[in-house]
């Protein structure tokens, strides 16, 4: 999967575009930005209801290629200046992050490694 499709299955509208071409492997969901620097491996998309700089600052740490935001929310320019200067694509979709990560999730996403 390319970040492309991911806009595609979340019926999403892109923000800040990246490299829409970028393979993405897995995903994690969470508004915890301690949890995904703690928990997560190898994750290539965030999904998030969060709106602030911290959302892009820990993408970047981990080497995800996009951030998607969840329940149509909207990142003011400075999350966007931020995202654009560290080359991370942002979408925003209407859905809800469950049904977010279940569609990716159904359409060949996975999470990565089991607990």
């Amino acid at each position: 999967m390319v970040v492309r499709d991911i806009i595609e299955i979340l019926k999403g509208e892109i923000i800040c575009e990246g490299d829409l071409n970028q393979e993405i492997k897995t995903a994690c969901g969470s508004d915890m930005m301690s949890d995904v620097l703690a928990f997560v491996k190898d994750q290539s998309v965030l999904l998030t209801g969060l709106v602030n700089p911290q959302v892009v600052r820990t993408a970047e740490m981990m080497d995800m290629a996009c951030i998607v935001f969840v329940r149509g929310k909207d990142p003011d320019e400075s999350i966007v200046s931020l995202a654009q200067s560290r080359d991370i694509t942002l979408i925003k979709t209407r859905y809800r992050m469950f049904t977010a990560c279940g569609l990716l999730y159904s359409n060949g996403l996975s999470g990565g490694t089991e607990v």
